[in-house]
């Protein structure tokens, strides 16, 4: 359910077959949403779990671009596209959704292999990267995880960086206007021996200087964020508690997740590939070593609009259990944190922490200079304690929602679709592969700007004006793919 001064319209969804491009093998790729398993099918048959894997198409680019080719050479493909990785499956790909084409052009398969002919990770993040005319893709495999860059050929050419960025579990994504970038890490922390149902801080926010914004391939310096305590002398760091209980219940986690509380921050450079080479590295493991500060694992996060790139607005998704011993009080719903830099340093606050109600938070955009979108992604186990499934919801940045007096805006209440409904059954069951909700995700506001003035956080938003779209993807289930449009907006053109 939508606010009613919005409404949407389906631009994909899991059933529709892919075109493939000459260069391309699909395999088990040929629909938009769903591995085609030998053997198995779209839904299952009586008396079985057996079916296709849902692929999930996760976070959207949005991008106005000329010349664009696909299988048909013969075709206009138009100018507008979105992109889009896929977060599970047989393996991952890279699609694109052709939102000028007819139904039989509609979405290209555009790579399931890399230059070297790998099978591609799965993909959580995706960005465009305008510097080296590149999208940029982040897997969240820990260890398998890592960075992806893939040209904008029919035909993808996609290659690793994992021995540049590393390895970690990444998942957002984002540059500024210098060609740096800001990656945001979801690592999942163990579990205490007391607090069974809430986890250790175990994510890091990275930031990559590199050597030649052209060509990521020649290398740079990768830091992480360190966070000041306020408790103690020197930084947050996941090697000052002795156990993960004690960093779950720990004076630090708690002064984060307070209201009007600021924090001193720096960047520590973990690898340098000048210094250190270019082989896949822990990027993770070098964080901590560096006395980096972990967080309970932020998903996304984005440049304010008007902040010159000074600003970066991030999540936390926190325990998604409403039985977390962390509460609201140590962060175990999750929270929405403002960084501000300048130079190496900046600092650290507090805008909003979550609850029973607001937790899991996951995909953001921004609306406008100061109101910004999160989605959530609580998982089955919230949702079934809370009988609600996700929502988004937008939070105003002048806003003090400390106290409880005022809370962020309600703009849409997700619920399940059919196959959604049918895979909620089935879970758990013995084998069972896909998920039983439909995930929000993919949340992207942009004019489609391929330059670096388009980036994301160098423009104001204007909602449904001046070229500005708005898609999200209703992942899991149907595996379906909106453009949201305001009711009574004036959409206008392609150029501010």
């Amino acid at each position: 359910i939508l606010s009613p001064e919005l409404l949407e319209t389906i631009v994909a969804q899991g059933s529709n077959k892919l075109e493939i491009p000459s260069g391309v093998t699909a395999g088990v790729f040929t629909y938009y949403g769903y591995n085609a398993d030998p053997g198995l099918a779209m839904i299952p048959v009586t008396g079985s779990n057996a079916e296709f894997h849902k692929t999930e198409p996760d976070k959207n680019v949005y991008l106005v671009l000329k010349n664009q080719k696909g299988a048909d050479p013969s075709y206009d493909y138009g100018t507008h596209f979105l992109f889009q990785g896929h977060e599970t499956g047989v393996s991952g790909y890279l699609t694109r959704i052709n939102l000028d084409a007819d139904a039989a052009h509609r979405i290209t398969l555009m790579a399931n292999a890399d230059v070297n002919g790998a099978v591609l990770p799965t993909y959580d993040g995706i960005t465009w990267y305008p510097f080296s005319q590149r999208l940029l893709l982040t897997s969240e495999g820990s260890l398998g995880g890592g960075v992806w860059q893939a040209t904008l050929d029919a035909a993808s050419k996609v290659e690793g960086l994992t021995g540049i960025l590393g390895q970690g579990g990444y998942e957002g994504i984002q540059a500024d206007s210098q060609g740096r970038l800001i990656i945001v890490e979801d690592a999942g922390g163990s579990s205490g021996a007391v607090n069974t149902s809430a986890k250790r801080p175990n994510s890091f926010i990275f930031r990559f200087l590199p050597t030649d914004s052209s060509d990521l391939q020649k290398g740079g310096k990768l830091q992480a964020l360190q966070v000041k305590s306020l408790a103690h002398s020197g930084p947050i760091s996941f090697n000052f508690f002795a156990s993960a209980d004690a960093a779950i219940l720990s004076q630090d986690v708690k002064d984060m997740h307070t209201y009007g509380l600021n924090f001193d921050t720096a960047w520590v450079t973990v690898h340098d590939t000048a210094v250190n080479g270019t082989a896949p590295f822990n990027a993770n493991a070098l964080a901590k070593a560096k006395d980096a500060t972990p967080f309970k694992r932020p998903e996304n996060g984005q440049f304010r609009p008007g902040s010159n790139f000074s600003e970066f607005v991030f999540d936390e998704t926190g325990d998604t259990n409403i039985n977390t011993q962390a509460g609201t009080t140590y962060g175990g719903f999750g929270a929405i944190f403002r960084l501000r830099m300048s130079g190496d340093s900046g600092t650290l606050s507090l805008v909003y922490n979550g609850d029973a109600v607001h937790a899991g938070f996951d995909n953001c955009a921004f609306w406008d200079r100061d109101r910004i979108v999160f989605v959530e992604d609580a998982g089955d186990t919230l949702h079934t304690q809370r009988n609600g499934l996700d929502s988004a919801w937008l939070f105003d940045l002048n806003t003090n929602y400390s106290g409880g007096g005022h809370q962020p805006i309600r703009i849409l209440a997700q619920g399940r679709d059919v196959s959604a409904t049918i895979d909620s059954q089935l879970s758990g069951s013995a084998g069972f592969v896909n998920e039983g909700d439909n995930e929000i995700t993919g949340w992207h506001h942009s004019n489609g700007d391929p330059t670096v003035r388009g980036l994301l956080g160098a423009k104001i938003p204007k909602p449904f004006k001046g070229g500005w779209r708005l898609f999200y993807t209703q992942q899991h289930g149907d595996n379906i793919t909106f453009e949201v449009f305001g009711t009574h907006a004036d959409e206008g053109d392609d150029e501010d």
